[in-house]
């Protein structure tokens, strides 16, 4: 059975009215895979990460002054939030989700988390939603296990893994392959092990075609023990900050690709949802369960 990790608490964000991140989206996929047969018990509650845990990737000054709120104004403008205990809470949990999704992959071969994808932050800021990066925190926690050493994170959110880039650029052990949109944020993109900018407006065909290369070439420069993958749904064509043109069908197939991979190299895998930023909560779910349908969670 494949693990799906999930806490209430990754929908539990006060925000000010119309602001852009959509809180309720992960929830709503809780609900909408309990609604197609999916048993609560399924769901692995997650463990917070700690400062501990933190402060041996992140600057120590950072992660002080983020959790206790004395972080100054402008960083936070950066980040997109306003600072409160509750974001500090939640964001604690989510990323302590992913890491505990990459751990029970390593165990089960496969494993998902219903948030993740915090790809903006680095080692010492956040930025675009993003407080502290899970994926590396993640890798890093895969390579904890036995005959786990090279790890592979594959991003296709629209927007480039650029915290994880830079926070990967010294670790030959970690391979970082990012397929976004050329004309997205970030406007300053860092370098990944491979990155490929997609112009406006591409569709499923260049899109896949260009993914399928991309792995192929990663798969002759690297050879993974082990794959994160954040799959963002913002390369959709009705997502509200995306630039690319992806019908639902091809974010199936894309996931349905990573999915495929993984299973023929025989290599574990963990997922996370990334990003996807319709105003349209329903639409938007129903855009991000195709991740739960190209794993084999739900038809």
């Amino acid at each position: 059975m494949i693990p799906l990790v999930f806490h209430p608490i990754y929908s539990q964000l006060s925000l000010p009215d119309r602001h852009r991140f959509p809180i309720e989206k992960y929830v709503g996929i809780r609900d909408e895979l309990i609604a197609r047969g999916v048993s609560p018990s399924r769901f692995t509650t997650p463990t917070p990460v700690t400062n501990e845990e933190l402060m041996r990737f992140y600057s120590p000054e950072y992660v002080n002054q983020l959790t206790t709120g004395t972080l100054d104004k402008k960083a936070m403008r950066r980040i997109g939030f306003p600072w409160s205990d509750q974001l500090i809470e939640r964001t604690r949990t989510a990323v302590g989700g992913t890491i505990q999704t990459a751990n029970l992959a390593i165990e089960t071969g496969k494993a998902l988390n219903l948030t993740g994808g915090y790809h903006h932050a680095f080692a010492d800021f956040g930025s675009g939603f993003c407080l502290f990066n899970d994926l590396y925190l993640a890798a890093k926690a895969m390579q904890s296990h036995e005959g786990i050493d090279n790890v592979l994170i594959i991003d296709l959110d629209v927007h480039q893994g650029d915290g994880t880039a830079k926070l990967a650029e010294n670790d030959d052990d970690i391979f970082t392959l990012s397929l976004h949109g050329e004309k997205n944020f970030p406007h300053r993109k860092q370098i990944s092990n491979i990155d490929i900018g997609l112009p406006k407006a591409a569709e499923d065909d260049e899109y896949l075609t260009t993914l399928e290369q991309a792995i192929t070439l990663a798969f002759r420069q690297f050879q993974p023990d082990a794959i994160i993958y954040d799959a963002g749904v913002d390369v959709h064509v009705n997502d509200d900050l995306g630039l690319l043109n992806i019908s639902t069908q091809g974010v199936y197939r894309r996931d349905k690709m990573i999915f495929d991979l993984a299973e023929r190299e025989g290599l574990p895998i963990a997922a996370v949802i990334g990003g996807g930023y319709q105003r349209d909560i329903a639409a938007l779910v129903d855009v991000h369960i195709q991740l739960y349908r190209a794993a084999g969670i739900v038809e």
